[in-house]
């Protein structure tokens, strides 16, 4: 009968059902079992290497972890009986090679110092994951950029017809807030990939032990100094719900253009049917449902951040306990953004953009009037404001003509814009959205000779990051082969 071995000399009795499953974090820990069973690896090749257990006991407890390696994690050790996976693991190990070799692998070691190294494992994995998705999301982004370069479509600002511009120039945007996130992501797995191993419980230990073997054979780039920090801190999982809730805005503000571009109102796109739901009552229903849970989850992912920072922001140093209900807010933000980004990848690849609509209403609500006040500067010589004045009382009037122009003229400046040679075909071109957007040919803007520019930078900039995380993968991936190999060798395999 497997027990809570760490209760049994300070604390008498056993906890009732209710305070068991009132303390432990087993639900939680179910996303760090795996990486504990790395810990303890390293730990033991540690503990071996420096010569603070004996070849025999070690050589019982590699076995036992490389069992559990290949062939699971036992279930018994997800028993709340236990406070956490950690005794849980511990348990097994002791139930299986007996106490006198089981019970020393915690030597030089606290919960405390175990549990920040596999938040840190299980955290870096998910990032590197997340910025996998991020990856494929940019790549469909730009090779729909490269298909709707010439795509014209209104820009809008306050959610009114504004500027023409183009799709590609829309959706590289988007691609460049979702790089922004990604930075964000990488730059934070630099901080995330610190081992805290052998700070033990927060004042470190007076055993010899080697904090850079278990370093390096975990995959960690560094090591968490101060030991009171290495064990308390949490900032790299608010760091890292923080960029995750950054970027889960990006992925609302998209999901909230696809849910009004979809509309019949406006008929820019169409979903779909994938990601699309019906009415249980009206037939004819075709609702955007991933986008508008998209949506609603960058809320979810924002508070798995806002209760992670109130989790710590009360707390002395350096472990207390309330640390433990921040972990579930981070692994709730993780799978919701997560989630999130590999579906919203799928959305957009397979949604199907109205190309005759966008053109359509390119030029609705006067968009192409600031190019025409542009040609009064350019050509005519006249100062923007007085321009920008001229073509807002044409607009006014209820059309653009020149004859609305050369009123406006006279009334706002006294010109005669005629007389300067202005002509009705002159403000035609003017006000062709097409015309307009070529016009837009520095960078950063519509025209199409920009994009295909801007479609190249982002594309190098894609496979560096994808470089960048094939390298971290690498490491991590040599690590375990490393780790794994040691411990066959203390086994005798």
């Amino acid at each position: 009968m497997r027990h809570d071995q760490i209760r049994e000399g300070r604390l008498s009795g056993n906890r009732s059902t209710q305070i068991a499953h009132y303390l432990s974090s087993m639900e939680a820990d179910h996303k760090i079992a795996s990486a504990d069973l790395f810990v303890d690896m390293a730990h033991l090749a540690m503990l071996s290497r420096q010569e603070l257990i004996g070849d025999d006991h070690a050589k019982l407890l590699a076995a036992a972890l490389l069992r559990m390696y290949t062939d699971g994690i036992p279930k018994e050790a997800f028993d709340e009986r236990f406070e956490d996976i950690h005794a849980g693991i511990e348990g097994e190990l002791i139930a299986e090679v007996g106490k006198e070799a089981g019970g020393r692998l915690h030597l030089a070691r606290s919960r405390n110092d175990e549990v920040a190294t596999c938040l840190r494992i299980r955290v870096r994995e998910d990032i590197l994951r997340i910025l996998t998705s991020l990856s494929s999301l940019r790549g469909v982004l730009i090779h729909l950029a490269e298909e709707h370069s010439g795509t014209v479509m209104p820009g809008f600002t306050h959610l009114q017809h504004a500027q023409p511009t183009t799709l590609a120039h829309h959706l590289l945007a988007y691609e460049e807030a979702f790089s922004r996130d990604a930075e964000r992501l990488s730059d934070a797995y630099r901080r995330v990939n610190r081992s805290p191993l052998g700070a033990a419980a927060f004042a470190s230990t007076g055993f010899p032990i080697d904090r850079d073997l278990t370093k390096k054979l975990l995959g960690f780039d560094e090591l968490s100094g101060n030991s009171m920090d290495a064990v308390s801190g949490r900032d790299f999982a608010l760091e890292t719900l923080s960029a995750l809730t950054i970027m889960m805005t990006a992925v609302s503000r998209f999901c909230e253009e696809l849910i009004l571009w979809s509309s019949v109102f406006v008929r820019f796109v169409d979903l779909d049917d994938m990601y699309c739901s019906t009415s249980s009552i009206m037939p004819q229903k075709k609702n955007p449902d991933c986008a508008e849970i998209m949506r609603g989850h960058a809320g979810t992912v924002a508070g798995a951040f806002q209760a992670a920072v109130i989790c710590v922001k009360g707390l002395p140093m350096s472990y207390n306990r309330d640390l433990q209900t921040l972990t579930p807010h981070l692994w709730n933000g993780i799978s919701h953004a997560s989630a999130s980004i590999e579906i919203l990848s799928g959305m957009i690849q397979t949604a199907v953009f109205n190309r005759e609509r966008m053109l359509e209403e390119s030029d609705k609500g006067f968009s192409t009037a600031t190019e025409l006040a542009d040609t009064l500067v350019r050509e005519y010589g006249l100062p923007f404001r007085t321009a920008h004045n001229i073509v807002g009382r044409a607009v006014r009037s209820g059309e653009i003509t020149l004859a609305t122009v050369e009123e406006a003229g006279h009334e706002m400046a006294g010109i005669s814009l005629l007389e300067k040679g202005l002509t009705e075909e002159r403000i035609r071109r003017a006000l062709d959205p097409s015309e307009v957007v070529a016009a837009k040919n520095v960078p950063g803007g519509p025209a199409e000779g920009v994009i295909r520019d801007a479609i190249r930078l982002r594309s190098r900039v894609l496979a560096d990051d994808n470089e960048m995380i094939i390298m971290r993968e690498r490491t991590i991936k040599m690590a375990e082969e490393e780790l794994v190999s040691m411990m066959r060798r203390m086994a005798g395999e």
